[in-house]
């Protein structure tokens, strides 16, 4: 079986610059271990912008079948997480899933 991932699924979202430590903390309890248990690979970033704060999570996933099925058949669609319309300034309206061109 080939484990190497061929997408990434990435999403996006901004909190106030007060609320990116309790965040933080809330993806990485609620929103990562989900991912960590499906996906290949799981990824968290963090971007200080000052008064906002953004989170990038980018999934890596071994096929769009593998990840479609982790999604309930919907990849595209955002599922938030039960605080998120607490902590982000607006809520996502789509992921990005882009193709891995090169994996070293």
């Amino acid at each position: 079986m080939d484990t190497k991932a061929t997408i990434a699924r990435i999403w996006r979202g901004r909190t106030l610059a007060e609320a990116a430590d309790e965040y933080e903390a809330y993806l990485r309890e609620v929103g990562i271990p989900p991912l960590e248990k499906t996906a290949l690979a799981v990824q968290l970033f963090r971007d200080d912008l000052g008064a906002e704060t953004e989170f990038i999570t980018t999934s890596y996933w071994r096929d769009f079948n593998s990840m479609a099925a982790f999604t309930g058949g919907d990849p595209d669609k955002v599922h938030h997480l039960d605080r998120d319309p607490e902590f982000l300034v607006a809520l996502p309206e789509r992921v990005a899933i882009t193709k891995i061109l090169i994996d070293r």
